[in-house]
């Protein structure tokens, strides 16, 4: 572009120029003007020749404008339209900026939009600027965070330490702006007479500030700060409110402090009506290789004696308390450590407290290698019993538990080969002890043949070695084993035919899979084994089809079986279904360890299945059942649902067992119980919600239990008010059962947070 030479001695004007750095289009705009008989060069060329670098070095402002005029007597260059300057992440778009050189002052006017280096945008009529693009005195300004925060303030000024103070200034988390355009007015905002912001500190501090919901209600406000760039900020969080029949009125506040970027610590102080007060304290860490956390509760208050235990006596006052620390290291691409404690020091502080429900709390270690062919744990395990009619001494600690297995990648025979070896160490201060050790090696080779059959044939071995003693401790016969040292062989043979047919039907794809198994295993000595994790059995549809039905390594399901059922699958848009029935048959009349009610116990086992119904993501549907092979009775009966989305759905669940297991074998008795959970979303903002479990089994079905064929469990109902920056909750709770302090009756929560603040 040719520029002409200035008709006016005193300044030059320009048209659009491309984009150059701010010191250079000014030396180069002077030199036009000094020579004002001669053809002008293209202006940047001209500046590059005339501006010396210290200048660009010294102010390197990108600089961008439809039209730019030079005043030589004040040594300014006046730009308008379309204005833009760029330094580094920086820019700022404006109707008109004016540049003094002498001073370096920038005054930029007329829709002013700044973006500091982190994003945030500054919106005001008129903003100073120094040369480095900083703010100075401003008018009628809106701060729009990156995070979503807006700042909004009459006017402010920049002090000699950087800080820019904000006088009459208003924060707010919400959009300001509804999902149709046109302005909303938010559901929270603060006000103060005064807000300093630190742009390096990247922090916004309020004085003499308020907190105002809805327009109408407004709260003082002490020593708040907010970050600009969404990292949390140490600062006293929103307190907490209870209302609880062991507890009666509490109110909870807590200290949020951010010791640095990869730790913070947060202290909350809790006060009753009818308890003593109770702190907690909960400290994490991100470090190189992992995290971790360390949680604690601490108080001194009466304790009520509970059946089980004979810690403390009524009317004295002990220290209570509960810690929970867990974490995960990875050393190196194999080696990993996780870590997990929890103690309370009774069974009822977590209840009373409202701080768990949990009836156990374990405690683990586990070191893992894992690379990609072999596997190994070296853990320990222990268990804390929250339940008044357990025995701690008979609980188990399992150490050490140790896990290996490998797998070769050379095929044996065309087969698969992979071998085990696990330890296990089990002890107990007023139980049965046992040691239990084995390895094994497995071989299994699958194949495809001509007519679409999936073949898969499996050989195990395994040698077993134990020892125990104090065996007479364990109450149930059929689980202590023989004390001493006890070997075992274990032989297993299985094949496994499967045979997917695919076709179509009602508008849809199905897959229809017969399947038949077969499972030989030499008579296993058993019961002079004890029985350390293999109590549970029961057929059901996810072991149907197992080697061993038997949930853990100290039981083997021995003699020949052959097992059949049928795998369906359908699917058609939005829709999918699918189906799982089966049976097994035993080929021997001898006698089995499998207990009544089990649905093994017989030649002929019980029929077991499984349906699950999916539409889309509005419905899902699960059921199980397990039917009496002679009298066709529903032993078990399990019914799962889910209808509607995130904001309004509907679960209900059923359980019946009617299974008949003994006493002595297991606590577990028949059982039926109905569950359902709720949510409706309706006006936008608001919800209703709430949950019950309630225990439907009779006398009849468990005389021990005492139910009276309609016991309610645990019930909830609340409503709550949620937008995008704050949510409102009020919850009802009532308790049905009391354990020593911890009450039943009616619990009132009211929660409330503010997003995009730190506020909880």
């Amino acid at each position: 572009m040719m520029l002409p030479a200035a008709q006016i001695p005193q300044q030059a004007s320009h048209r659009r120029l491309r984009p150059v750095s701010l010191g250079i289009l000014a030396a180069g705009i002077a030199t036009l003007t000094l020579a004002p008989g001669a053809y002008a060069q293209d202006a940047a060329s001209v500046a590059e020749e005339a501006a010396p670098v210290s200048t660009e070095e010294r102010i390197p402002i990108g600089f961008e404008a439809d039209t730019v005029e030079y005043d030589q007597n004040a040594d300014s260059v006046t730009a308008s339209g379309n204005v833009v300057l760029r330094r580094e992440k920086q820019s700022v778009r404006a109707d008109t900026v004016t540049w003094n050189r002498q001073s370096g002052q920038i005054v930029a006017s007329g829709n002013v939009r700044l973006v500091d280096q982190d994003g945030n945008q500054l919106y005001t009529d008129r903003i100073e600027l120094t040369d480095e693009l900083k703010t100075g005195a401003m008018q009628n300004l809106l701060l729009a965070l990156r995070e979503g925060g807006r700042l909004a303030a009459a006017d402010g000024e920049r002090l000699p330490n950087g800080d820019v103070i904000l006088n009459k200034a208003a924060y707010t988390g919400c959009d300001v702006v509804g999902s149709d355009g046109c302005p909303r007015k938010p559901s929270w905002r603060i006000v103060a007479k005064q807000v300093i912001y630190s742009e390096d500190r990247q922090r916004i501090r309020f004085n003499d500030a308020r907190l105002e919901l809805f327009g109408a209600v407004q709260l003082p406000l002490l020593g708040l700060t907010v970050s600009t760039n969404g990292q949390a900020v140490s600062g006293f969080l929103v307190p907490d409110f209870r209302l609880s029949p062991s507890n009666g009125v509490e109110i909870s506040e807590s200290y949020y402090w951010k010791i640095s970027e990869n730790r913070d610590l947060t202290a909350t102080a809790y006060a009753y009506t009818k308890a003593a007060p109770m702190a907690s304290i909960e400290y994490r860490a991100l470090t190189e290789s992992g995290a971790y956390q360390i949680t604690g509760y601490a108080t001194s208050s009466n304790r009520i004696p509970i059946i089980g235990t004979t810690v403390g006596t009524e009317g004295e006052s002990a220290f209570r308390g509960y810690i929970f620390a867990n974490g995960k290291f990875q050393i190196d691409d194999n080696w990993s450590v996780t870590a997990s404690i929890r103690r309370a020091s009774d069974r009822t502080f977590l209840r009373r407290y409202d701080i768990s429900r949990d009836d156990r709390l374990r405690s683990i270690v586990n070191i893992e290698r894992i690379d990609q062919d072999s596997y190994l744990s070296f853990a320990g395990y222990a268990t804390q019993t929250m339940q008044s009619s357990r025995d701690q001494g008979l609980i188990p600690v399992a150490f050490p538990v140790l896990d290996y297995r490998r797998r070769f990648d050379d095929p044996v025979l065309g087969g698969k080969f992979e071998t085990q070896i696990n330890t296990l160490g089990i002890s107990r201060s007023n139980g049965q002890d046992t040691q239990r050790a084995f390895a094994s090696a497995q071989w299994s080779l699958r194949k495809l043949t001509s007519m679409g059959q999936e073949v898969t044939l499996t050989g195990l071995a395994r040698g077993d070695v134990y020892h125990s003693d104090e065996n007479d401790k364990t109450s149930t016969v059929i689980y202590r084993g023989d004390p001493g040292w006890q070997t075992r062989g274990i032989a297993t043979a299985a094949l496994d035919v499967k045979w997917p047919l695919v076709g179509k039907v009602f508008g849809g794809t199905q897959v229809l899979t017969p399947r038949v198994q077969l499972v030989a295993t030499p008579k296993v000595k058993n019961l002079a084994i004890p029985n350390e994790d293999a109590r549970a059995i029961e057929l059901e549809d996810s072991n149907l089809f197992s080697l061993n039905r038997f949930p853990g390594y100290d039981r083997i399901e021995d003699s020949v079986r052959f097992t059949y059922g049928v795998d369906w699958q359908f699917e058609m848009p939005r829709w999918r279904i699918s189906s799982t029935v089966g049976q097994s048959i035993r080929l021997s009349n001898k006698p089995t360890l499998l207990p009544d009610g089990t649905g093994l116990t017989n030649k002929t086992s019980d029929i077991v299945g499984r349906t699950e119904v999916r539409y889309r993501n509005f419905l899902k549907v699960i059921h199980r059942f397990r039917v009496d092979k002679d009298s066709l009775a529903v032993r078990r009966n399990e019914f799962d649902a889910v209808v509607g989305n995130n904001e309004t759905y509907l679960e209900l669940g059923y359980t019946k067992l009617n299974r008949d297991i003994s006493n002595e074998i297991e606590d577990l008795q028949d059982r039926e119980e109905v569950r359902a959970a709720g949510r409706v979303a309706f006006a936008n903002y608001w919800s209703v919600f709430g949950s019950a479990v309630v225990n439907l089994t009779d006398r009849s079905e468990d005389p021990i239990y005492g139910s009276n064929g309609f016991q309610p469990l645990r019930t909830r109902l609340g409503a709550a008010y949620e937008d995008d920056c704050m949510q409102i909750a009020f919850t009802w709770r009532r308790d049905y059962e009391a354990t020593g302090d911890a009450r039943k009756g009616n619990s009132f929560q009211l929660r409330f947070s503010l997003k995009n603040i730190g506020f909880r």
